[in-house]
Formats: structure tokens, sequence, C-alpha cells
């Protein structure tokens, strides 16, 4: 494989040689009811996608990047709006559009053989030709001499071929990628990435487009022609970035990492900067973040090189995070008011600079501090016990005081957020065995 060739003048190319419109989808929106309003997960997507491209579907966790890829399976249906494929309107699964899904997804009973024959034998294609279709996809894929083997004797990285294998022996024109890369570890992913890229580059795929969802940018501008930017809660399409580089493209080229830095930026702008600048309210969603991650990014920004500013680009490799890691972390600094995050830059406030050189049970109070002053629920929990006559109250009341704003699953993982920065702080204790918050250190 070559993973090194520098992307120069001479390998810069316009957009691929595109052929027929293969997906359009107009004006989908996506939402359910939640005591008696509409909580929206995807607002007026508009996309397309053209037979010899590769388009990315970037976004953080709650953009709505997996219920996007599913309606346009046909596995569930938009609220509104219109999905075409191959100029019809989309009713339900459609002949010809194919899924690798994050997980494996494999009939642990069966061997990879079998697995890769599953599609083909629920379309009711016969033995023989069921049988040779399914070897020709396993050696396409790598996985020659590996057809009577069974998931659990699998690395993770093979049994993801066989993900793909099976994607791929139904001859799909369209296939959807939902983050088929990120349960893997880093070489075996990188590895995968190549090979498919190898194979599609020389045309040896049956598809005719890919449509992927990722978190990683570079993985986006890595494999992609054009890259779809969601924004979160609810999910729209903010921005659309071409890819100008040809295949294979290097990581470490000037021209590649800048275009990273810019997809960052604006990310960073619109998910970082735009909404948490907006002071809190109860019933905003939080993001589940451990203070001992807060406590270090605010150590790691404050020492050398940084010095309390970093391009966030940067810091993310410096400390092998991913965009859905470090965009929570850097958010909740900001929500505290630790931090500035603004143009794909993060900056330490005073109070950060502060909370920095303090020892740990300074640190600890004045994240009290800042936590009431700037978390409406953390304040609420506190103000409920101070008020109450044995200083206690269920978890299940402050769920249902949530529920009105977000979902079940929302709530659940905001709640958890506030116990956990309320238990460093010292603010309120809280018993998972009783499910109830109490002012004791200890419930008895």
């Amino acid at each position: 494989m070559q993973y090194a060739r520098t992307i120069t003048a001479d390998v810069l190319e316009a957009s691929p040689r595109l052929g027929e419109q293969v997906l359009d989808v107009q004006h989908v929106s996506r939402g359910f009811d939640k005591n008696q309003s509409e909580l929206l997960v995807l607002d007026d997507v508009n996309l397309s996608l053209r037979e010899g491209e590769i388009v990315g579907l970037l976004g953080r966790s709650g953009s709505g990047k997996s219920t996007l890829l599913r309606i346009i399976a046909g596995l569930i249906q938009p609220t509104s709006g219109d999905v075409t494929y191959m100029g019809k309107a989309l009713q339900g699964p459609a002949e010809g559009v194919a899924m690798v899904f994050q997980t494996f997804a494999l009939f642990p009973w069966l061997t990879v053989l079998e697995n890769v024959e599953a599609g083909l034998e629920a379309i009711g294609v016969g033995p023989q030709p069921r049988r040779e279709r399914a070897l020709a996809a396993i050696d396409l894929i790598g996985l020659d001499g590996f057809e009577n083997a069974y998931p659990r004797e699998l690395s993770g990285g093979m049994r993801q071929r066989v993900g793909f294998a099976r994607a791929l022996v139904v001859d799909p024109t369209l296939m959807l990628m939902d983050e088929p890369f990120s349960a893997l570890d880093v070489l075996t992913a990188e590895t995968l990435r190549t090979d498919l890229l190898d194979l599609w580059t020389q045309r040896r795929l049956p598809i005719k487009s890919v449509l992927i969802v990722t978190h990683n940018i570079e993985e986006a501008v890595f494999m992609c022609d054009r890259i779809l930017v969601l924004s979160s809660n609810p999910g729209r399409v903010v921005a659309e970035i071409k890819v100008p580089f040809a295949h294979p493209r290097n990581r470490l080229d000037q021209a590649f990492r800048k275009l990273v830095d810019d997809i960052y930026a604006k990310m960073t702008a619109r998910e970082t900067g735009e909404i948490t600048k907006k002071a809190l309210d109860l019933g905003s969603r939080l993001p589940q973040v451990s203070t001992n991650l807060i406590a270090g990014l605010i150590e790691t920004l404050a020492a050398e090189p940084y010095n309390g500013h970093a391009d966030m680009p940067e810091i993310a490799r410096t400390l092998q995070l991913e965009i859905d890691d470090l965009f929570p972390i850097a958010e909740t600094l900001q929500h505290l008011g630790f931090a500035d995050v603004s143009e794909g830059d993060v900056s330490l406030t005073q109070a950060g600079r502060k909370f920095a050189e303090f020892g740990t049970q300074e640190r600890k109070m004045m994240f009290a501090e800042y936590l009431l002053r700037n978390v409406p629920l953390a304040a609420r929990i506190k103000k409920v016990l101070d008020e109450r006559p044995g200083h206690r109250a269920p978890r299940v009341r402050f769920e249902q005081e949530l529920e009105d704003f977000l979902t079940d699953g929302a709530a659940e993982e905001t709640l958890d957020a506030v116990i956990d920065w309320g238990r460093y702080g010292e603010i309120f204790s809280y018993s998972d065995k009783t499910e109830n918050f109490s002012l004791a250190d200890v419930e008895t």
C-alpha cells in the first residue's frame, strides 16, 4: 500500500468524474413527540450523491448522523421531507443499498462464508450462485483462507472485513457506512481504510457511491470527495466542503493539515463557541465529562508550550483525542467559566488559570462555586435539598423535570453529569443504591 505520496499541484484535481444522481434528500426532518411538543433530531436536511463520489457526514454525537443514514437506508421514515433513490421515492428498504455498521453485527453461530451468504439467501439467491458470489466477495476484501472460521476466531479488523464482504456481495449501487472504523484500533482502522480506498480507486468495487458517517475529521478528509458538516441538537447541514486532493492522500502534507484545521475551526465555532456562550438553562443538555478530564485539560492548557491558549486540532493530536472526546471537555470548561472557545482555539480564563495553580481542596471549593453559579441544574438540586426538612430528594424528581425538555436518554446523561460534578465539589451526596440525593456525606 502507498501511504505517503506528497500532495502537490500535479496530484490535485477537480471533483471526480461524476455520473448520474444516485440519491437526493430534500428537506428531511425527523422528530418525536415529547409532552405535546416535538423534539427534533434532524431539521430540514438536504443532500445529494452522484455516481463516482464518496461523501462524508461529519458531526458530533447528537447531530443525527446515524438517524439520517437509517432514513436513507429505508429503515426508518422521516417526519417530513423526501428521499429519492435512483430517481424513485424511497418507500422502505431499497434494492441496491447496502449498509456497514459500527458494530460488526455478525451471526456468531455462522462461519465467515455463511455470514456473507446470509444476505443473498434472504433475497432468494440459489445455493450455487450464492456460494460463488460470497467466495468472490471474501477474496476481494482479503479474507480468503478464513471462509470456515467463526467470528470468535477473528480479530476486530477481520470481523469488520466480513461486514464489508456481506455488504458488497449483493452488488449494491450505494454503500452506507455508519462509523465503520470507530470500533477498531488505530493501525487496523488505517489498514482497512487504505485497502478499501485502493479497491475504490482501482474500480474493483461494484458500488457506485459511498455515504460514510464519521466524527473523525482526518478520516473524512482522507477518504471523501465532499464533506457535509452537521450541527447538533437538532442536526442541520451547516457547511459543505469539497476535498480537492487526489488519492492516495498524505496526512502529513501541509495542504491536508490545513484543511483539517479549517474544518476543526468551522465545527468549533458553531458547536462550541456560538452555542455555549449562551447561558445554560435548566433544560440544557450537558455532556458527561469526568472531573479528571476537566482538570487534565486545564492543566495541559496552563503548562508549556500552550501557556493558556491552544489550537484545538493541535491539542487534540497531542492528547490523541477524537472530536467527540475533545469537544465535550472544551464545552464543559466554557459552561463552567474556566475557558473560552472560538474559531478552533481554546483559551483559559482567569478562573481557569487560578484553578490550575490551586491544590486539591482549593480546586474543589472553586469548582463548587462555579458549578452553582453557571449550571442551573446543580443549583436547583442544591436549593431543593436545602429547603427539604430531611435534606433529601429522589433522583426521579429531577429526571421528570428534565424530561420536559430532553429525551429520556439525554435527561439521564445530563443528570449523571451533574451528579459527578456535584460530588466532586462536595455540594451534595448521591446514593446509587437508593437513588437519593442528600446533603449528608454518607446516607444513613
